[in-house]
């Protein structure tokens, strides 16, 4: 649905991370900021007023242990005691680094040594990394802070605030001091240093708000990515409370129990969703019900009327009865799940970002979006595409105001990431006549044939994937030939083997001979997957 006259959210005029959490307290003290189960599985709610409190008890203790203007560490699984940790990190104007739990301990050690970390907050389950890391001769860290001691921090704070110690709670913090140091955790190559400002993290959650709404949500991305740190930002925008998720593979069962409005995911979680209302359709003898549903919407959608939450009142019920629309970024998207979500009355709005460029870039609107589109740029930045060829398609650049400012300690990288003051995404896409744009691949991932010519595998992953049987897939080039390699749904589909073979003869047979798919691999587990849940790329 496209409409030019795009109507934005309103947001708050802030410029640093500090000030955006006072606006959030301010605006509403008393709501709900979040709802988790403790150790003990006891429900527990936390206001905003109850937020800034812990964050300013956790931040004084952190001053007081003669840690300021340096760069901090946190380790460790979602968790109430994260974000609070994670909050009074940056409101003291120290530098915040996330740690990525799902590396070794060696890669955490060395991004530790690389960033120059004075001190480590690590969680009990991530306790063993810790005494990995501490036995490293050339550790800088000075601090190792067991999340498991949190209520003995806050408590430590509480003294010295009664005892007037307000250093934590008035220290200044400006738009263009250093926020965090992120380190990118690609599918490929190794991982940089990328140094995000307070003004580029505002500029780009309050961009990001501005077009599409993050409300009573159920959080459960990981916490050290900077895509789920849109929601924990727009928390203090919308003032509205949202669910701690700690196990994404429940994230079903939280949302018939909590409602949500709203949510932000990967398209793994998305396809877990499809995947599950069609399986729930088959064994429930209901899949041709569904497939006439889905017509008849798909009709009535083209005369603006959209009937799906009762057409489909079922479905809508499984995910909480009142999800509105669901914000998917992290990786490409399929356009049938898009589009079938969209016929049975659930809106998904793809978008499109990069950790150096404060995660979000594009995005697609409730009042104006394009079906299989990565949406229109934010606010904040410009988009354009770097010497498109005759199909419009090329490098995908960006610039503005929550682009960041470098790779830390890597001027080398830094030069060679910009052009100008364009940042060189390394994504090849196309932008339409009315400004949409559209991805089409990695240019790491790139196919160079014998004959010059570039393959794209995401297009081709794209026209595999919609076999019925195929959970997933990637394609690359092995000994000059275009190699496809599955995980198939063998447990619906006992004879996937045997079909394989020829769906992708046939598949080969619409495509020019430069495309054709040289060799098939079948595997038995599914791939390895970064905690963003995107498919580990392999290269040979």
């Amino acid at each position: 649905m496209k409409n030019v006259n795009q109507k934005y959210n309103e947001v708050p005029d802030v410029s640093n991370i500090k000030d955006l959490v006072k606006y959030g307290v301010d605006k509403g003290p008393d709501k709900k900021f979040v709802i988790y189960h403790n150790e003990n599985n006891d429900e527990c709610i936390k206001t905003f007023r109850n937020t800034w409190d812990d964050i300013s008890k956790i931040g004084t203790f952190i001053f007081k242990h003669n840690l300021r203007n340096c760069k901090i560490a946190l380790l460790g699984e979602n968790s109430y005691e994260w974000i609070v940790i994670f909050f009074s990190i940056f409101l003291g104007q120290n530098v915040f680094v996330p740690l990525d739990r799902e590396l070794p301990a060696e890669d955490l050690a060395e991004q530790l040594i690389l960033s120059g970390c004075k001190a480590l907050f690590y969680s009990e389950r991530y306790k063993g990394s810790a005494e990995i890391i501490k036995s490293n001769i050339e550790m800088p860290v000075e601090q190792y802070l067991s999340i498991e001691d949190f209520d003995l921090f806050r408590a430590e704070g509480e003294y010295a605030l009664k005892e007037k110690y307000f250093d934590f709670i008035d220290k200044d913090v400006k738009s263009s001091d250093l926020a965090c140091i992120v380190f990118t955790s690609g599918t490929t190559g190794k991982s940089k240093g990328v140094m995000l400002t307070h003004g580029n993290l505002v500029a780009d959650v309050t961009a990001t708000c501005m077009c599409v709404s993050a409300q009573h949500t159920v959080l459960f991305l990981p916490f050290n990515h900077t895509f789920a740190w849109i929601s924990l930002f727009a928390a203090f925008i919308f003032n509205e409370n949202g669910y701690l998720c700690k196990d994404y593979r429940n994230v079903v069962k939280d949302f018939q129990k909590y409602h949500p409005q709203h949510f932000m995911a990967v398209p793994l979680v998305i396809e877990k969703i499809y995947n599950t209302i069609w399986r729930t359709a088959e064994k429930t003898g209901q899949t041709s019900t569904l497939r006439i549903g889905i017509k008849i919407n798909r009709f009535l959608l083209k005369l603006g009327i959209n009937k799906g939450s009762k057409l489909f009142k079922k479905i809508h019920e499984q995910l909480g009865g009142n999800l509105e629309l669901i914000i998917c970024g992290g990786a490409a998207l399929d356009l049938r799940y898009e589009e079938e979500l969209y016929h049975m009355g659930i809106v998904v709005l793809s978008g499109c970002g990069i950790t150096e460029c404060s995660r979000v870039v594009t995005v697609n609107r409730v009042e104006n979006f394009e079906l299989g589109s990565i949406g229109l740029p934010l606010p904040c930045n410009e988009v354009k595409i770097f010497e498109p060829d005759e199909n419009g398609i090329g490098e995908i650049f960006v610039r503005g105001s929550n682009v960041m400012i470098g790779y830390y300690n890597d001027p080398e990288a830094t030069e060679n990431a910009f052009d100008g003051e364009w940042f060189k995404t390394g994504d090849y896409g196309r932008i339409d006549k009315d400004g949409f744009l559209y991805f089409v691949g990695r240019k790491k991932n790139l196919i160079i044939l014998a004959n010059g010519k570039n393959i794209s595998p995401e297009e081709l992953e794209d026209k595999l994937i919609k076999i019925p049987y195929v959970r997933e897939v990637i394609v690359y080039e092995e000994k000059k030939r275009i190699v496809a390699e599955f995980y198939l749904n063998e447990e619906d589909y006992p004879d996937a083997r045997q079909k394989l073979n020829i769906d992708v003869h046939d598949l080969n047979r619409s495509l020019p001979m430069s495309k054709h798919i040289g060799k098939i691999k079948v595997r038995e587990i599914e791939f390895p997957k970064t905690t963003t849940l995107k498919i580990k790329r392999r290269y040979n």
